[in-house]
C-alpha cells in the first residue's frame, strides 16, 4: 500500500516520477486566469485565520458542506471562524474521492508543513498550527505568491474598473511578480439583465461619454476602455457565456434591439442572441487588432436555487453544467471572424465534459501558422478540474489535436493558496505521459518528454499569451 499523499503522490511509474521531480516540479507557475483581488496584493494582506483564506469565498467547499447536511450558519452565516473551520474539518475527513480532499491536504503540506490528515479529530491541532503560521510575515499575500514560484497573474476585471490597484502594484519596485488585468465585459453584453441600463451609465462615465444611446455608441465606449486596458498591460480577455452562439443580424436590427432595451421594452430570446452574437463578433475583431487572446468559458447554468440566490447572491455554489452547447454555432462564430481575417488566438472551455470531442474537432478547422495551437482547448474547468476530468481533457486533446502545444493549468480561484492546483495538474500530466511511455506508446526520449512537460507547465502559456516575461 502506498503512503498517503507522499512525494510520489499520483505518480505510478518511474518515468512519471522523473518527469515530475526533475522537470514539472521545478517549473514556475503562470496563472493566466484567476479571480483573486488585486487590492489584497497591493496591500499585502495578512490573513488572521485559516477560515478567512480557505473558506471565505470558496463555493467548492460550500457545496460540499451543504452536501454533508451542514447548516448554512456554518457556511456563509454568522458562526465564528473557528466554528466554520471545525465543520469543514469534519466534512473533509469524509471527502473520499473528492478533489477537495487532495487540494486541501496539498495546501496544508506546502504552506503549513502539515503532513497529517485534517478531520474532526485533528481540527483543533490544525486550527492552532495554521493560525500561528498565518501570523508570520512569510504568510502575507505577496509572500504566498512568491513562495508558490508564481511569475505572473491575470486577474478578472470589468471594463469600468479603474485598475488603480494594478497601477500601484506595477509601480512598486519591491514586488516583481507581474499582476495584469484581464478584460471581462460580461456586464456590457448581458442585455437581458435587469441591471443592464444602470451598468451602461457606469460604462459611459468610465469612457468619458455623456451617454450610451446606440449600439454604435456602446462599441465606441468599449473601444475606449480596451485602449485603456491595453495601456495597462492587458493582452487577454475572458467571457462567461451560456454557449458560443451565432445568430447574425443586420446593423438596423441590432440598433432596433438596443433601442427596445433602452426604452424598457421586452426583448425576445432571439433578440438577445442576435445582440450577443454581434457583441462577441465586435470584440473578437478588436482583440485581433490589439493582438489579445480571447478566452471563451461556457456551459454553465447559473443561480439555479432562487431561494438561496435571493439570500446570498451569485457565485455562492448554486451553478451547474448546462447540457446545451451547439458546436455548429461555435464553428460558425469562429468562421465569421476568420473570414474577415480577424480571428484572435482563442481558448475554448466547456463546463460540459461531453463537449471535449466536439471542441477537439473544431480546433483543427481554424489553426494556422501565426501561433502554435492558435485555437486551444482550455484546461478542465470548474466541475472538471479533478483527476478524471483532467485526464479526459488531455487524452481527448491528444487524440484530436496537439497536446504538446497546450497552455496548461490555471487556478480560476479566489484563494491565494490555490497554486497547489498547478502541482496537482502537473502530477496528473506526468503520470499520463509516463504511462504512455511505460506502455510502449511513446519513446522514452527524455529530451522530448521533458520539453513537452515544461512547455505545458509554463512555456506554452508564456509564448501563447505573449506575456512580458
Amino acid at each position: 500500500m502506498k503512503q498517503f499523499m507522499d512525494k510520489d503522490f499520483l505518480l505510478e511509474s518511474e518515468t512519471a516520477k522523473v518527469l515530475f521531480h526533475e522537470y514539472a516540479e521545478k517549473t514556475p507557475v503562470l496563472d493566466y486566469h484567476c479571480h483573486i483581488n488585486p487590492k489584497e496584493i497591493a496591500e499585502d494582506r495578512q490573513f488572521e485565520t485559516i477560515t478567512q483564506v480557505w473558506l471565505g469565498g470558496d463555493h467548492y467547499k460550500w457545496r460540499f458542506m451543504r452536501s454533508c447536511g451542514v447548516d448554512e450558519k456554518y457556511i456563509t452565516g454568522d458562526a465564528s471562524d473557528k466554528e466554520k473551520f471545525f465543520k469543514w474539518a469534519e466534512c473533509l475527513g469524509k471527502a473520499i474521492g473528492n478533489p477537495l480532499f487532495h487540494w486541501s491536504h496539498l495546501e496544508l503540506q506546502r504552506y503549513f508543513g502539515y503532513n497529517g490528515v485534517l478531520n474532526r479529530n485533528t481540527a483543533e491541532e490544525v486550527w492552532n498550527l495554521c493560525n500561528a503560521k498565518l501570523a508570520e510575515p512569510s504568510m502575507s499575500v505577496r509572500n504566498l505568491i512568491k513562495q508558490s514560484n508564481v511569475t505572473l497573474i491575470c486577474t478578472t476585471d470589468d471594463p469600468i474598473d479603474s485598475l488603480e490597484w494594478h497601477k500601484k502594484i506595477a509601480e512598486d519596485p519591491t514586488f516583481d511578480v507581474k499582476v495584469l488585468p484581464a478584460w471581462r465585459p460580461d456586464k456590457a453584453m448581458n442585455i437581458e439583465k435587469p441591471e443592464y441600463l444602470d451598468y451602461l451609465d457606469k460604462l459611459a462615465a468610465a469612457a468619458g461619454m455623456g451617454e450610451i444611446n446606440t449600439f454604435a455608441a456602446l462599441k465606441d465606449a468599449l473601444k475606449n476602455r480596451m485602449a485603456f486596458f491595453n495601456s495597462m498591460g492587458c493582452n487577454v480577455s475572458d467571457h462567461a457565456l451560456e454557449y458560443v452562439m451565432y445568430v447574425p443580424a443586420t446593423e438596423d436590427e441590432l440598433e432596433a434591439i438596443f433601442l427596445k432595451r433602452l426604452n424598457h421594452m421586452e426583448i425576445t430570446k432571439e433578440d438577445e442572441l442576435k445582440f450577443k452574437t454581434a457583441f462577441m463578433l465586435f470584440v473578437g475583431e478588436q482583440y485581433s487588432e490589439l493582438d489579445w487572446a480571447m478566452q471563451l468559458h461556457y456551459g454553465c447554468k447559473r443561480d439555479n436555487n432562487t431561494l438561496m440566490y435571493e439570500k446570498l447572491g451569485p457565485d455562492t455554489g448554486y451553478d451547474c453544467i448546462n447540457n446545451y452547447a451547439p458546436s455548429a454555432q461555435m464553428a460558425d462564430f469562429l468562421n465569421a471572424l476568420i473570414s474577415k481575417d480577424k480571428l484572435p488566438r482563442t481558448v475554448i472551455y466547456s463546463l460540459n465534459p461531453n463537449d471535449n470531442q466536439a471542441i477537439g474537432t473544431i480546433l483543427g478547422c481554424f489553426q494556422d501558422s501565426t501561433a502554435v495551437a492558435k485555437i486551444q482547448q482550455g484546461s478542465a474547468w470548474w466541475f472538471n478540474d479533478h483527476k478524471v476530468g483532467m485526464q479526459d481533457q488531455m487524452i481527448s486533446l491528444a487524440n484530436l489535436g496537439n497536446l504538446s502545444g497546450f497552455v496548461g493549468m490555471l487556478t480560476d480561484s479566489r484563494s491565494f493558496l490555490s497554486y497547489t492546483r498547478h502541482e496537482y495538474f502537473r502530477r496528473i500530466l506526468c503520470n499520463l505521459m509516463g504511462n504512455w511511455v511505460e506502455n510502449g506508446e511513446f519513446p522514452a526520449d527524455m529530451d522530448i518528454l521533458s520539453e513537452i512537460v515544461t512547455d505545458i507547465s509554463y512555456n506554452n502559456a508564456k509564448r501563447y499569451f505573449k506575456f512580458p516575461l
